[in-house]
């Protein structure tokens, strides 16, 4: 694969520290990566855009899925998650995730995560939408994630792993073959490191985590603005089935112009009991699934979003009053304290829930060893598709992924290191470009791609809104790519800009695949294309970026990824 040549603009880095590995990211699958390279006795320094527990894995509530219950197998949680990815997961990637699973589980539980037990000892295991099981761990209830973070953050200062936090990677280096070299990145304020600087490293694996921020509304943290993606598109990577953004169906309703980061009510309340309601208390998911509120998510999402059009609502109901005070202080408290903040007791009455931009399945395309299709780059977790998400990921499967493909990733950099001798080379970068290749955004950009995005490629999506965002979003990249070519202007470099282009990077992919998806599977809903299409959509969209900044667009032949080579 030939590199684009496009990098962001800014500095030349004024300061660089070399790696065997270099880990871009702090959530499961970032931590987990590092530490087994670790582990195997690599040489491995983590980045991360602010401080190590500070990503997307310490805001997941409901838990970790696995075949870890009595009576439950591999097999049935295989049988689940390709239900539930809508005919597009890559089998063998979903085999190699229910079957590692359970012992990568039982490895993060010996690495310090402590997950709530019974009285006898055992794993305490619920139940999501789209399982047919109880078959997911939690921890204090429903901070799961903050205790996974935890135990890692733990284990990795513990080893004395060296960590670069508040920064954020810009571009891949690549050496004079083509392979990955290192990352560039911007440190933003004090500490050993500070501005734009690099690392030197023959692997870099990206785990990045998603890019909800490219919508109005999401559960995702305000540094998810898709920048693995983006730089992995600039590197020459290729992306696939980026139209797949799961919209989770219960996040609290904070109003209709409410921005950023929403609270997230996760699917184990509904797991436990709880009702889908309307405002006259109708449970309207009944009848519609034959597991009703407990149906893979996007069916859910769609269920909610008809009945708010039929009764012109801004949100429905979530009912868990019959919980009672007790359950809800000790199985939920977090989801509580956030109601409770924001003028809702579910104790007393029934939450008001919509639909908002949660994850992607979709990402960098890798294969069953985490690779990409540029040599020594590597990706797991939100960023990267394996293809066991399919078109909409099931509950709770998204930290087993990370851990399962972060394993399989360090086990390959090993194993290429002791092969050929990689310790002892020193990557050396192409130097990059003199003039800026990839004209940067204002930072206001941002707002105006999320109400964009939202608009014309939420959770209900048409040829016709879709056309609307792509005209616009055109237009904006055209206005910042004139400016550039006429007159070598461009907005200054910065945290703010670099983060904007990186959203209008993702938002013009994710657009172009959706609009050219002219069906309706998984999380894609498109209104104007309302069946799923076998014959002609069983397939996934893969994208590239081209050294023009044009996008190069192709439909795999069949459901299965082809070969990374």
């Amino acid at each position: 694969m030939t590199s684009t040549g496009i990098r962001l603009h800014a500095p030349a880095p004024g300061w660089a520290i070399s790696a065997d590995v270099v880990v871009v990211g702090s959530g499961v699958a970032g931590l987990t990566a590092a530490l087994r390279c670790e582990a195997a006795g690599l040489t491995t320094v983590v980045v991360t855009k602010a401080r190590l527990d500070d990503g997307s894995t310490r805001w997941a509530q409901g838990g970790i899925a696995a075949a870890l219950g009595e009576g439950d197998t591999p097999e049935e949680h295989l049988a689940d998650t390709l239900v539930a990815g809508a005919g597009l997961c890559d089998e063998e990637a979903v085999r190699i995730l229910v079957t590692e699973g359970p012992d990568a589980v039982r490895r993060l539980i010996d690495t310090g995560a402590h997950f709530d037990e019974s009285s006898e000892g055992e794993l305490e295991l619920t139940r999501e939408g789209g399982h047919h099981r109880r078959r997911i761990a939690h921890a204090g209830g429903d901070a799961t994630g903050a205790e996974i973070s935890r135990a890692l953050v733990e284990a990795v200062r513990a080893r004395g792993l060296r960590t670069v936090e508040n920064a954020l990677v810009l571009d891949l280096l690549t050496d004079a073959e083509g392979r990955t070299a290192g990352v560039t990145l911007h440190v933003m304020g004090e500490g050993q490191h500070d501005g734009v600087g690099a690392v030197h490293a023959p692997a870099v694996v990206l785990a990045t985590g998603g890019m909800g921020q490219v919508f109005s509304a999401t559960t995702n943290p305000y540094v998810s603005t898709g920048d693995g993606v983006a730089l992995a598109l600039r590197a020459g990577a290729e992306i696939s089935d980026l139209e797949f953004v799961q919209f989770h169906p219960t996040v609290l309703f904070l109003g209709a112009d409410a921005e950023g980061q929403q609270p997230l009510v996760s699917e184990a309340v509904r797991g436990e009991g709880a009702h889908l309601v309307d405002a006259d208390g109708v449970r309207f998911m009944v009848g519609q699934h034959e597991l009703a509120e407990l149906a893979p998510r996007d069916i859910v999402a769609k269920g909610i979003m008809r009945r708010m059009q039929e009764q012109d609502a801004e949100h429905m109901f979530l009912d868990a009053r019959h919980f009672g005070a007790d359950m809800w202080e000790h199985r939920f408290p977090t989801i509580l304290a956030a109601c409770r903040a924001n003028g809702i007791d579910p104790v007393t009455e029934p939450i008001p829930i919509a639909p908002a931009a949660h994850y992607a399945s979709g990402g960098v395309r890798t294969d069953a060893r985490g690779r990409t299709t540029v040599p020594g780059l590597y990706a797991c977790g939100e960023v990267a598709c394996t293809g066991v998400h399919g078109a909409n990921r099931l509950a709770s499967n998204s930290l087993l992924e990370g851990l399962v493909y972060a394993e399989r990733i360090a086990a390959d950099i090993a194993a290429a290191h002791a092969g050929s001798g990689l310790h002892a080379r020193v990557p050396a970068p192409v130097p990059e470009p003199g003039k800026p290749a990839h004209p940067l955004l204002a930072p206001e950009t941002r707002f105006a791609i999320q109400r964009i995005m939202t608009e014309g490629a939420g959770v209900l999506r048409s040829e016709e809104s879709l056309a609307r965002a792509a005209d616009q979003l055109q237009k904006l990249h055209a206005e910042a790519r004139d400016a550039l070519e006429e007159n070598g202007k461009t907005a200054e470099p910065g945290v703010d800009t670099w983060e904007a282009t990186n959203l209008m990077c993702v938002a013009r992919v994710l657009v172009t695949a959706a609009r050219l998806r002219e069906e309706t599977r998984g999380c894609h809903w498109r209104e104007d294309r309302a069946e799923r299409d076998d014959t002609h959509w069983r397939r996934h969209i893969v994208v590239r970026l081209n050294p023009d900044r044009s996008l190069a667009v192709r439909t795999t032949d069949t459901a299965d990824f082809p070969p990374i080579r």
